[in-house]
């Protein structure tokens, strides 16, 4: 901006901003009333860094901006991708090609869950193109995302619990918590490629069904057949299996789905569940004509992939009462630390793809044989009179609530002050179920308030880093 007042015209794109965006002006006076010692001891970023990636950013005709977990697991999330949102728009970079917001999703289909209506809130246009296809009234109530439905769980509200893969205990917050609201269920069920450690944690019936990988052959009565994903750009790929089935008795997904539907709905469903089962294309037709993008889907996936439309990316057309991109005023909210406190952020390490861990060690960090680490700064480390390799227990602070993680390493990293970093699922034990995002209900587990203190039992940490190590 300050460039921009300069020299008009070399570091924002004035025509895209004037004819496509809302609140220009407004977004610049609160920028320009923000002072630089908020912004640098909010931020613990240098001005002259901020300068520098300021200066690659006016020399690029085109830019992505992508994010993950970094960004959306804090409590001012929905807040800081919507500044991500205004820093696009200075320099038009919607609706160009090459250019554009990138959010990043870790599992090979999340995505095209939430395009297919996975949504705890279904939209009413959705729900009434449901009612036409299948001659069925859908629910009108909203249902619960991932916090509410653990909470809804632990209060005996939900009895029952049937998870679609993954590692729900693993994957959530408030490990302890969690596990008790698994354990009150009536029912737990999981859909599972292989086994993990939500599978020990069960309701009064715990049930593990086993159904096909998606390297796996899935054949049917009519020939094998082929699924379809969705990636973060919301390109549809379709997805076929080569490997021989490591059971002849294994189901897939489809079926197992479609097999409960017609148990469980007998004679009140018009839906013919063993021909969607025999032959997946039937469900790509009913796909085609509940959700818009999907025209002619059996034939155009047979043919290549193919994108979703986008009207902001493809048109510059904004979906919305202005019909422009709207810049959004957020206020900075700084952590307030106590004395001998300090921020964590949880990670993944190197031998790790989300919950699932392949090997104990993190050649990004250099750390081998052992997860119960806690990376600190050198100069945090020698103010706090603890050592590197040191074992020490961590209290995570959220309202009147506190947990205990006992028994992790000290490790030097390069890494702010006052900033620290472990190792997800272990420290999940430390998030509070009720500590979320604004406005999205994410657990908040990137921006956690600690202390450290010596283990006093240090002996028995030893023991199990050990223990540990000799059965990876």
């Amino acid at each position: 901006l300050e460039e921009e007042e300069r020299r008009p015209g070399s570091a924002l794109d004035r025509q895209f901003i004037e004819q496509d965006t809302a609140g220009f002006n407004e977004f610049v006076a609160h920028v320009a009333a923000t002072p630089w010692d908020q912004i640098l001891k909010i931020s613990a970023v240098s001005r002259e860094q901020i300068r520098g990636a300021a200066e690659v950013a006016m020399r690029s005709k085109r830019i992505i901006c992508c994010w993950a977990m970094g960004l959306t697991q804090h409590k001012n999330a929905v807040a800081t991708i919507q500044e991500v949102m205004n820093f696009l728009l200075l320099g038009g970079n919607i609706g160009k090609p090459g250019a554009g917001p990138c959010p990043v999703r870790g599992h090979s289909n999340v995505q095209g869950d939430r395009t297919m209506g996975i949504w705890e809130r279904m939209p009413d246009a959705f729900r009434e193109r449901l009612v036409r296809e299948f001659h069925f009234d859908p629910p009108r109530e909203d249902g619960a995302d991932t916090v509410e439905t653990i909470k809804q769980m632990h209060d005996g509200r939900i009895k029952f619990f049937f998870g679609m893969g993954g590692n729900f205990l693993s994957a959530t917050p408030d490990t302890e918590f969690t596990a008790k609201a698994l354990q009150k269920c009536r029912v737990t069920a999981h859909v599972s490629t292989k086994l993990n450690r939500a599978h020990l944690i069960t309701g009064e019936i715990g049930l593990i069904l086993p159904c096909l990988g998606r390297s796996e052959k899935d054949r049917q009565l009519s020939d094998e057949q082929f699924v379809t994903v969705e990636d973060s750009m919301g390109i549809i790929n379709s997805s076929r299996g080569h490997a021989e089935p490591a059971s002849k008795d294994l189901k897939s997904e489809p079926a197992i789905i479609a097999g409960l539907a017609k148990a469980t709905l007998r004679s009140r469903s018009t839906v013919d569940w063993d021909g969607l089962v025999a032959n997946y294309d039937r469900i790509r037709d009913h796909i085609e004509q509940v959700i818009p993008g999907f025209e002619n889907f059996n034939a155009r996936i047979r043919k290549d992939v193919f994108y979703l439309p986008n009207d902001a990316r493809d048109h510059r057309k904004f979906n919305n009462a202005e019909g422009k991109a709207k810049f959004i005023i957020s206020e900075m909210k700084p952590h307030d630390l106590g004395s001998g406190q300090y921020l964590m952020t949880t990670v993944r390490s190197h031998d790790q793809f989300n919950t699932t861990i392949y090997g104990l060690n993190d050649r990004y960090r250099g750390v081998y044989n052992g997860r119960r680490v806690i990376f600190m700064n050198p100069e945090d480390i020698a103010e706090a009179g603890l050592q590197q390799s040191q074992l020490v227990d961590l209290t995570s602070y959220f309202r009147n609530e506190t947990r205990v993680a006992k028994h992790f390493m000290v490790a030097p990293m390069e890494i702010a002050r006052r900033c620290t970093a472990t190792y997800f699922p272990e420290a999940n034990v430390l998030v509070s179920i009720n500590n979320n995002a604004d406005g999205s209900n994410t657990p908040v587990s990137k921006s956690l308030i600690i202390s450290i203190a010596p283990s006093r039992d240090a002996a028995a940490g030893v023991d199990r880093i050990l223990r540990d190590a000799s059965q990876a």
